[in-house]
């Protein structure tokens, strides 16, 4: 046995004799036996197999148990420690108790800088206890990744902290060298804030949390942002557990949003709110406050469980309410910024914190509804007179329009009945047009007194907004604050000469616009619209007028205090042929009377008839009988 050992020995390091006999002088101690002499090509074997057959058999046995316990039992994949017994320029010869000793690449050895040396203990992996060459095949990285796998996964059962060194970038992330073994670092588990360069964290040693392990593959996940988190986290409970509902405390403006800012208070964020930044109203929080500002901040509230804080700035000083200069009072003059508008009215600031309604009643004196979106616009500076003061509420309503005189105070004098004006088309309603004739005077002119001949569906048919009208006083209603007005009174009543024009009867050429099953409207001369009933618009030919003809049309209703025309086209035809059957029956009449007067004259002159005169005359008879019946037919 101690042979074959030593044949091992010699085939795996074919090192000198010198070399070799110091490798067995360094694990002669280890083996706890001590091998005379390495030239045992001179060995008497029948020397020691008389001695050997010599021994009793517990004698035997004893000294077989003695040999046994210079040697390790060693399994392939156990994780053991080995000495340093040599060192070539290539390798690293490891003595593990076993039979043989066991060769180590000096690559597995990089990580220590070549600050090894003969007698260095070190752990090893046995890869396998005789290789195909017959020797003994260890493993320093092996035993390293797996020992450090192991630690691994205690460290994520425990959440022990582990120590890694960041090697290199790759996607989505970093590789960390943690005793060994490669894990994986993401990106968002770097820090709390988000990391875009990856490249500055290579190269650094940190501390990790395992977050998440694979055992299949033995891949892991670790995190640096858990213990970021984790250490906030403790920060918080103490800051949290030491709140005061009134507590000013110092912090740092963190993140500015459109909502307000989070504020640093040394370790835990609270949120300030944009209402709470100022006593006045500001647009965005940009305006007082930026990144990295140190501020006074008062505790408006906490939660324990969802853990927030609400801060406040404008609480630090005193509400301007509060402090309220006595100038500022009912009747007294004021001037404002438009901060906010609503549909029934716009707030002006006064002072920071204190603001004031112009209600939409208040802007002008007109009695016109007012749009104050249209009317106002943000950030427009007025002046005001303060109508309602309440200090303990902290409201007051304000008035535009009491800036100047009421004008309806003197409205007749301005604008008297029957005077003529002109004015601005403000709005357009369905029934009548609403025109300013200056500012908070104005009035209506309904639809019918827009124009004397025509009718219009709506009043947009007329004019538009904004375009510029002449109108007529023609009332004033000074309690209620209205005018109405008229447009069509600027001229005189035409109707009085229409009806000398179209009288009843008459005949005028039309042209058809519009054609319903109820009739058509027929445009005649100077303008004037006529309607034609649906059993008037029958034609000769039996069919009916259609829309765009141009045809005479007889005017068959006239009314002058309705301005209304009606007209027909079948009246026309009708009259016509009536005409021609009464001609016609004028001159058979006149035929007939001839005839007679001719029989008379011829009678006077015949004395005595004769039979020849006798037939002739009652020839004449019948042709006088039958010009009779004939026109009775007609």
């Amino acid at each position: 046995m101690e042979e074959n050992q030593l044949t091992n020995n010699q085939n795996q390091h074919p090192e000198t004799e010198e070399q070799t006999q110091d490798v067995s002088a360094a694990t002669a101690p280890q083996n706890d036996y001590k091998l005379e002499s390495t030239a045992h090509d001179d060995f008497d074997w029948s020397v020691d197999k008389r001695n050997v057959a010599s021994y009793s058999n517990d004698k035997r046995a004893e000294l077989e148990k003695v040999y046994d316990t210079t040697f390790k039992q060693v399994s392939d994949s156990e994780l053991l420690n080995g000495i340093i017994v040599g060192m070539t320029k290539t390798d690293v010869i490891i003595n593990i108790g076993f039979k043989s000793d066991g060769l180590i690449s000096l690559n597995e050895f990089r990580d220590l800088s070549g600050n090894i040396k003969i007698g260095d203990e070190i752990e090893v992996m046995v890869v396998e206890k005789e290789d195909k060459n017959g020797h003994l095949h260890l493993s320093r990285k092996m035993a390293r990744a797996t020992r450090a796998w192991q630690q691994i996964v205690e460290f994520y059962k425990t959440g022990e902290i582990v120590t890694g060194t960041i090697t290199s970038k790759t996607k989505g992330g970093l590789i960390v060298d943690v005793y060994g073994l490669e894990t994986f670092l993401p990106g968002s588990q770097i820090d709390v804030k988000p990391v875009t360069d990856y490249d500055q964290y290579v190269g650094k040693t940190m501390d990790f949390k395992v977050v998440k392990i694979n055992e299949a593959i033995r891949n892991a996940v670790v995190s640096h942002k858990a213990l970021i988190e984790s250490d906030i986290e403790q920060q918080r409970s103490v800051i949290i557990g030491q709140l005061e509902k009134g507590q000013v405390l110092e912090g740092t403006v963190k993140n500015v949003t459109d909502f307000g800012a989070f504020i640093d208070l040394g370790g835990v964020d609270g949120l300030l709110y944009i209402t709470d930044i100022s006593w006045g109203r500001i647009n965005h929080p940009t305006e007082v406050l930026e990144n990295g500002q140190k501020l006074n901040v008062v505790v408006l509230d906490f939660d324990d469980e969802k853990k927030r804080i609400s801060l406040g700035l404008k609480q630090l000083s005193a509400h301007p309410w509060d402090s309220l200069v006595e100038d500022i009072q009912e009747g007294a003059k004021v001037k404002g910024k438009v901060v906010n508008i609503e549909d029934y009215g716009a707030f002006l600031e006064i002072l920071p914190g204190v603001e004031g309604l112009v209600h939409v009643s208040e802007i002008t004196w007109s009695s016109q509804p007012i749009n104050a979106k249209e009317f106002f616009k943000m950030g427009d500076e007025y002046e005001a007179v303060v109508v309602t003061l309440d200090k303990d509420e902290r409201k007051m309503s304000l008035s535009i329009k009491q800036m100047t005189e009421d004008p309806w105070d003197t409205i007749e004098n301005k604008f008297p009945l029957e005077s003529r004006h002109k004015g601005v088309v403000k709005n357009i309603t369905p029934y009548g047009v609403f025109v300013e004739l200056e500012t908070g005077i104005g009035g209506m002119i309904h639809i019918s007194d827009l124009s004397w001949i025509k009718r219009f569906n709506h009043p947009s048919e007329f004019t538009k907004t904004a375009e510029e009208i002449d109108v007529m006083i023609l009332s004033i209603d000074k309690e209620n604050r209205k005018l109405a007005l008229g447009h069509k009174q600027l001229e005189e009543d035409p109707w009085t000469t229409f009806e000398t024009v179209f009288p009843i009867g008459s005949m005028h050429e039309g042209h058809v616009t519009k054609k319903d099953e109820k009739g058509a409207l027929v445009q005649l001369q100077y303008g004037l619209e006529a309607f034609a009933p649906a059993r008037h618009l029958r034609k000769e030919d039996g069919n009916n007028v259609e829309n765009d003809e141009t045809l005479p049309f007889m005017i068959i209703e006239f009314d002058r205090n309705d301005k209304r025309i009606m007209v027909s086209h079948s009246r026309v035809w009708e009259q016509s042929k009536a005409e021609e059957k009464d001609a016609q029956r004028k001159a058979a009449k006149a035929d007939d009377e001839s005839t007679k007067k001719a029989v008379k004259n011829v009678q006077s002159k015949v004395e005595k008839p004769t039979l020849g005169d006798l037939g002739a005359l009652a020839a004449l008879k019948d042709k006088m009988k039958k010009a009779e019946d004939e026109a009775d037919k007609k």
